[in-house]
């Protein structure tokens, strides 16, 4: 099992959540808390980022856990797509073209679950995608179910937990409630109350 303080809650292994509520309601606060909670447990953590770039993710990754020396890995959509391309893959941060290269997306996020599975021996691994407005934003819905189902049904083969990240107010009721079935748990921020929390087998 997972142990999700910041939830309030136990989740497991091989489960998705996502992470839905308006802009500013403190979506990619909380799946950072998650994850930061997870590298404390010697648990890898790996973020995709379609909205910050690699560095600004680490930065507010810091202010919640030291990341020198944990396993700690980001996929960066953004950094090229922003015309920076002298940048290099490393063992800490790997680039794909934009948020629309959903298959570098794939790859680069296997080659980081086996870097840690495989070679490090870490067997639990917290993965965090924000946001998928982002790539809802550049691609149609079919594209984007199609990639979560791949990418949801990988964080189950390992035995991961997956959190993912959407305004909800950016998207109709018909796509919403089509991603919603990839999920195994929904949790829903806003602005002026705690998250709730709700699971299929709960």
């Amino acid at each position: 099992m997972y142990e999700v303080e910041a939830l309030g809650t136990e989740i497991d292994p091989g489960s998705n959540v996502l992470l839905t509520g308006p802009a500013l309601s403190g979506k990619r606060g909380l799946a950072l808390d998650v994850l930061a909670e997870g590298t404390r447990n010697g648990e890898g953590a790996i973020m995709v980022t379609t909205k910050d770039s690699a560095d600004r993710l680490l930065s507010q990754f810091e202010k919640r856990e030291p990341y020198e020396g944990r396993p700690i890995a980001v996929v960066d959509t953004v950094t090229r797509q922003q015309g920076v391309n002298d940048v290099r893959d490393s063992d800490r941060i790997k680039y794909t073209s934009s948020p629309v290269d959903m298959t570098g997306i794939g790859i680069k996020l296997s080659s980081f679950l086996e870097a840690f599975y495989k070679d490090r021996g870490i067997r639990k691994n917290r993965v965090m995608v924000h946001s998928l407005s982002t790539l809802l934003m550049y691609s149609d819905l079919q594209t984007v179910f199609r990639f979560l189902h791949v990418f949801t049904g990988r964080i189950q083969s390992v035995d991961g937990l997956g959190l993912y990240c959407i305004d909800s107010t950016a998207h109709d009721d018909q796509t919403m409630n089509t991603l919603k079935q990839l999920f195994d748990g929904i949790v829903e921020t806003s602005e002026d109350a705690e998250p709730s929390v709700r699971f299929a087998n709960a």
